[in-house]
Parts: structure tokens; sequence; C-alpha cells
């Protein structure tokens, strides 16, 4: 059966399958072009990336992971969290098998394709690093999954920061028709964490347990009917097959995180969106405001975009 329109958000644990915390993949109803796999491990544990028509970028949340495959072993150094800066990753062309193991927490982006594009390691230093939009509607963008960055066969993958108080995907917008030159047909995933804000920890006022959230919204377009109104917190999952989504919000204590895993059946991997046309202005406003200074998170170098994206 198809989810129905408030089906599409998933808590932490509730994918779970063979040794993952989460499995988004074609067994999903009304799901076809991306998948993601979520791991947590420890120096005794494994996990099997079979070979298939199915390419895959292996993404460090936090810890250092080894993936062995056909020609030999990348060692990912990964990082201590997902706020701590871009993570070095490793591109897995179709048809490779692999063998993940390490000590700690890693995530999986995949898509179906039969078009078969080499292994590729990207350093950390590799990856541009975007602080994109300006006040409240500051977020740093991770792009080494994008198509500037990765030569993939489908896959679109980022990973976007929101300090505490901030919003990010916003203004709304889409991607679910074939516009040429104007608009993509994409699936996506958003998989999330959240923590204590980083100037709350940095003046040690935060107490040993919190409940660190954000919240994430999804609403119809002539697509297809999608009504997302979620509390999220670390490992939690939003798919949109179709709809427009946004805004992912950062309560004020509690900075944001969410990796963005996108393809498509079109036959271009390009990113192209429409926002909400009622909320399309709102990017006319950023010209007008200063970027956060709380970004960019890590000791990546910074890049700006005020004009596109998530």
């Amino acid at each position: 059966m198809t989810p129905t329109p408030n089906e599409w958000f998933h808590a932490r644990g509730a994918l779970a399958r063979d040794g993952w915390e989460s499995v988004v993949d074609g067994t999903i109803d009304g799901w076809s072009h991306t998948g993601l796999r979520v791991a947590v491990l420890d120096d005794d544990a494994s996990v099997e990336l079979p070979a298939g028509e199915v390419e895959r970028i292996v993404v460090p949340l936090a810890g250092s992971f080894s993936v062995e495959h056909e020609g030999g072993t990348t060692v990912l150094h990964g990082r201590t969290g997902v706020f701590a800066g871009p993570t070095d990753v490793l591109y897995l062309g179709s048809g490779t098998a692999g063998v993940l193991r390490g000590r700690g927490r890693v995530a999986v982006a995949e898509a179906p394709t039969v078009v078969v594009k080499p292994t590729a390691y990207l350093s950390a230093g590799q990856v541009p690093v975007e602080v994109r939009g300006a006040g409240r509607d500051t977020r740093q963008v991770h792009n080494f999954g994008t198509p500037q960055a990765l030569d993939a066969a489908a896959l679109i993958v980022c990973e976007v920061i929101t300090p505490g108080g901030n919003w990010s995907s916003h203004p709304a917008h889409k991607h679910d028709e074939h516009v040429p030159g104007h608009e993509a047909q994409l699936e996506e995933i958003y998989y999330f964490e959240a923590a204590p804000a980083r100037q709350f920890v940095d003046a040690g006022v935060v107490p040993e347990q919190t409940d660190a959230f954000g919240s994430f919204v999804t609403y119809s377009s002539n697509a297809g009917e999608i009504d997302t109104q979620a509390i999220v917190r670390t490992g939690d999952v939003a798919l949109v097959p179709y709809g427009y989504h946004g805004p992912a919000m950062a309560a004020p204590e509690y900075d944001l995180y969410y990796l963005n895993v996108m393809a498509g059946p079109d036959p271009a991997r390009v990113w192209l969106i429409s926002d909400d046309p009622d909320q399309a202005w709102l990017r006319d406003t950023w010209p007008l405001q200063e970027p956060d200074p709380r970004l960019p998170y890590g000791d990546a170098s910074q890049g700006t975009d005020s004009s596109e994206g998530a």
C-alpha cells in the first residue's frame, strides 16, 4: 500500500533491518530512485554492501571507517560528529561490492543505476563548503556529492548544518516535475541529527541529558499529496517523493543537521528547483542581511551562495 500523505516520516529505528538502524530502498511502496542505509558499528562489527546495479557514497557521521572493495581498502578518517565540519567520503560505482568496518555512526547514500562510474575518494579538504543564505536563513552546506564535485551516474548528495534558531530548506521548494532548464524530477531523503547549539556547549551551560530537536515540514503540490509536520531528532528520516518541502527549523538552543540524498528519472543529473511562488521573494531579502557569523563550523574554507538550494 502506498503511504498516506503524512506517513513519509520515519522515527529512528522504524526502518531497521539486517543490522542497519535505517534502510530506505525500493521495498517502500512509491519509492524508486534513492536509498539510504545508516549503521552504528563497533570494533567487532561490519556491514556488507553487495554488488548490484546501485551506486553508493559512504559518509562517516561520527567515527572512522574502512571500506574493502575491488581494488583495495579505503580508510575514511571521518570526524568526531556531523557538526565538526566536512568529512572524507567514498564513492562506489554501480556493480562494486564493499565491506564496511569501523567504530561509530555511518551513512550510505544509494541510487539504482546501470551506468558505471569509477570509484572515487574525496578528502575532507576537497569537499566544497558553502555558507548559504543570510540572517536567520544562513546554513552551511557540504557539497561532496553534487555534480560539480563528483562524477556520479544519478546521485546528488549533500549535507546541511543549520545553527540554533536558523531555518533552512527555506523558502519552501519542490523538484517533482521535469521542466528542462527550470526544474528536475528528484526524490529526496532527509536524514536528521540534532545537538545542543555550539555556543551553549562552549559556555558550559548544557546538562548531560538533553532532548535535542528541530522541525521539518512538507506540503502538497500538483504532483501529489503530502503533509509532514514533524519534530525531528537524531536518526529520524523524512522522505520527499514529491511536493514542497521546508522549512527545516533549528530550535534556538539546538543545532540541526541533515543529509540529503537525491536522484530521479530525468536523463540529466541536475539539481533544479522551483520555489513556492508565495515564498520566492524571501531570497530577495538575503542581500540586505549579513550571513550568520557563527558559520562555518569546522576548519573548512568558506564559500558563499545566496541564490539556490536547500
